[in-house]
């Protein structure tokens, strides 16, 4: 049986900026603008909608967002337990999330969306938490990246060429937001959230293939 592969922490910046993915020895990555290659990711972000595809399916788009940006999933039969957990919640709701991304190719761009296998609400001290480690994850990816440090850190700046001033500014304004969480919490108020402009996404210039709600590699692992 195959090990399955350890989930990987990337905030939503950064994972909206893969597009590129490699084939390696049956199984599909996703190369990230730092150089990491992800199988499967882990992600702690708001549960801010829920969306139905098509009448009656129970297949639902799900619309999450992190400190840095805004992300999309998918949730089907072929994802049972992250399927019942989504058909129980209501939204927003601060969710654990587990699950596999893939690149969709439209007309003009491309298009990144998870298909989570679990999913489970957290408390703010889980985001807090992940936030930390996943800033840590990430200034470790890019100082590999100024040493030129490993095959996939090679692809990456063949591939992405990347301003690493951007994603240290992206570490930068997710530990704000931990910073500021902490504050507000002690004076027992809400936490001000500046949201980011949406970007609207047309989902009909994108081909979903049914392989998105296919169980056949998770069955492998």
């Amino acid at each position: 049986m195959r090990r399955r592969e350890v989930a990987k922490r990337v905030f939503a910046y950064e994972l909206l900026r893969s597009t590129h993915q490699i084939e390696s020895e049956g199984l599909r990555y996703v190369l990230t603008p730092t150089g990491e290659r992800v199988n499967r990711i882990f992600s702690v972000a708001v549960l801010l909608d829920k969306e139905e595809i098509g009448a009656d399916t129970n297949n639902w788009r799900l619309r999450l967002a992190d400190p840095t940006g805004t992300f999309f999933a998918t949730v089907g039969k072929f994802q049972p337990e992250a399927l019942e957990t989504i058909n129980e919640m209501n939204v927003p709701e601060l969710v654990a999330i587990v699950g596999k991304p893939r690149v969709f190719e439209g007309v003009s761009r491309k298009l990144i969306s998870i298909r989570p296998e679990n999913i489970v609400a957290v408390d703010l001290s889980v985001r807090d938490y992940w936030v930390l480690e996943t800033a840590r994850r990430t200034l470790e990816r890019i100082e590999a990246m100024e040493k030129r440090e490993g095959e996939d850190v090679e692809l990456a700046w063949t591939v992405y060429d990347p301003d690493l001033n951007e994603y240290r500014d992206m570490v930068k304004k997710a530990l704000l937001t931990v910073k500021e969480d902490v504050e507000i919490m002690e004076k027992l108020e809400e936490p001000p959230r500046e949201d980011e402009p949406e970007e609207e996404f047309d989902f009909e210039e994108f081909e979903f293939e049914e392989e998105e709600f296919d169980l056949t590699d998770l069955l492998e692992d």
